[in-house]
């Protein structure tokens, strides 16, 4: 099997010469590289990519840890930071956790390893201290806000997205209010926050609205039919419009006023209002924060459209 050796013997050239070639060094005379490049056709050489990483310290890959794939939250996350990878030629591994804090670690230690060159933390399940650590082994960028942390963050404003949404649908007569949350009863921050909110606009808020099943797709919202339907709620503030387009199709009189999130194709044909979060832009900054070593906290602006 050809080495770089053998192609520098054969083409005359250094190896540092070859070496810029396979790198595509933009410093290298023109004839010179095609010359090299035919002898490796030639001679069949497929570049050590995996030595070639090691050399430079680097991997090319990125690891990405979310609680589950095939998520319309995650997906357009996911496809802003795929994006800015693909630009970069970077790999990007998927590191899904189901919101267990044990295989979140492990996830971690395999960074400690030089698996990956930086991590993306679409949502966390174990505390930030956890973190902490691994700092050491490259950038860590986290898709939520951490305000009391010298952590690189990318995230929307929640808080003043739902209060957005929460006033919209007061300011339309709503009086009974319901929700859907996205995990179980194990609150996350992100839920709390909602729940405060929510009781700071709608005073006297009754939790027993809240309809808790890790609602986040159609089938989910199948179930959330039944439980709103038992109940008198005249607007619904979703954790998805996949779950807000199910609501509404299952009501065939006085259907409550309903609000999605992240203003999918459905939301647009089935003319209800959404909240779009950009998560795009969210995932596309994270990557690019990774990418150009920023040292920040971006807050990427929400846009409530009204239907």
């Amino acid at each position: 099997m050809a080495n770089i050796r053998d192609i520098a013997k054969i083409t005359g050239y250094s190896v540092s010469t070859i070496s810029r070639v396979i790198n595509n060094h933009p410093y290298v005379d023109e004839k010179k590289r095609e010359k090299i490049l035919a002898v490796m056709k030639e001679l069949n050489y497929v570049p050590n990519r995996s030595a070639q990483n090691l050399s430079y310290g680097k991997t090319k890959n990125i690891g990405v840890i979310l609680p589950f794939i095939n998520h319309p939250y995650y997906d357009q996350m996911l496809s802003g930071i795929m994006q800015a990878a693909f630009t970069h030629r970077y790999r990007v591994s998927l590191l899904p956790t189901n919101y267990d804090r044990e295989l979140e670690k492990n996830y971690l230690d395999e960074f400690a390893m030089k698996t990956y060159d930086g991590l993306i933390v679409t949502t966390k399940s174990n505390p930030i201290h956890v973190f902490k650590d691994y700092h050491r082994y490259g950038p860590i960028i986290f898709c939520e806000n951490i305000p009391d942390e010298p952590v690189n963050c990318v995230y929307y404003n929640l808080e003043n997205s739902l209060r957005e949404a929460f006033r919209y649908l007061k300011n339309h007569g709503v009086k009974h209010l319901g929700m859907t949350l996205g995990r179980s009863k194990n609150i996350s921050h992100n839920s709390k926050v909602t729940l405060q909110i929510a009781e700071e606009i709608f005073p006297g808020f009754d939790r027993q609205n809240i309809f808790w099943d890790c609602c986040a797709h159609d089938q989910d919202g199948q179930k959330a039919v039944e439980f709103f339907k038992q109940r008198t709620v005249d607007g619904i503030l979703t954790n998805g419009d996949e779950v807000a387009a199910v609501l509404l199709t299952q009501y065939h009189e006085n259907p409550p006023l309903v609000i999605g999130r992240e203003n999918l194709l459905i939301s647009q044909l089935l003319g209800f209002s959404s909240i779009d979060h950009h998560l795009a832009k969210v995932g596309q900054s994270a990557f690019e924060a990774f990418f150009y070593h920023k040292q920040e906290k971006l807050c990427i602006p929400h846009t409530f459209i009204q239907r």
